[in-house]
């Protein structure tokens, strides 16, 4: 499906890029997808562009690709299954993760007396004025409750040092054909 036009048999919800704004697209609409990574969606519409969620995805029968299973041992530290994790929220509008994209500025996992942690994210956005910004903090924040052992998570955004494109991986910037 993906770089194809779709009809839409039924109203769907996303959320207008760059903006955050929810919208709902009525049956009818067409719509070229453009990414399908993570758990989301992106397609152009007659509005612009819009994320759609998985589960509206499936619903709408517009099935994303699956994620790649993790490479971690089973052994892997809280930390870096919650890096792991992240590795799975792509930027709606660049077709790179966001820990490669060098959004992710830490991790911090803080464990509890009953054997929980907290874990506190600490990221950026790549402007700072763009709405899509509490859709990847919730996402982050979700996933991250999603492991095991983790009991409550914060996620803050930092505006200092301020995002750049050296901040990416190698593996992004090849992606990208800055290399």
């Amino acid at each position: 499906m993906l770089n194809e036009v779709v009809v839409l048999e039924q109203e769907a919800t996303g959320v207008q890029i760059p903006g955050g704004n929810a919208i709902t697209l009525p049956e009818g609409s067409r719509i070229y997808i453009t990414q399908m990574l993570g758990n989301s969606i992106t397609a152009a519409t007659d509005i612009g562009l819009v994320r759609i969620s998985r589960d509206e995805a499936d619903r709408l029968g517009i099935t994303p690709k699956e994620e790649e299973p993790s490479t971690l041992p089973p052994d892997a530290s809280l930390e870096d299954r919650i890096w792991d994790t992240l590795k799975a929220i792509y930027d709606p509008e660049i077709p790179v993760d966001i820990v490669n994209l060098g959004l992710v500025y830490g991790v911090e996992v803080i464990t509890h007396e009953n054997g929980k942690s907290h874990i506190h994210i600490l990221m950026t956005l790549t402007a700072p004025g763009c709405g899509m910004g509490p859709h990847l903090m919730a996402e982050a924040e979700t996933r991250a409750l999603a492991l095991d052992g983790v009991e409550t998570v914060d996620v803050e955004f930092v505006w200092d040092p301020p995002w750049n494109q050296e901040m990416m991986t190698e593996e992004a910037k090849m992606t990208l054909g800055l290399i």
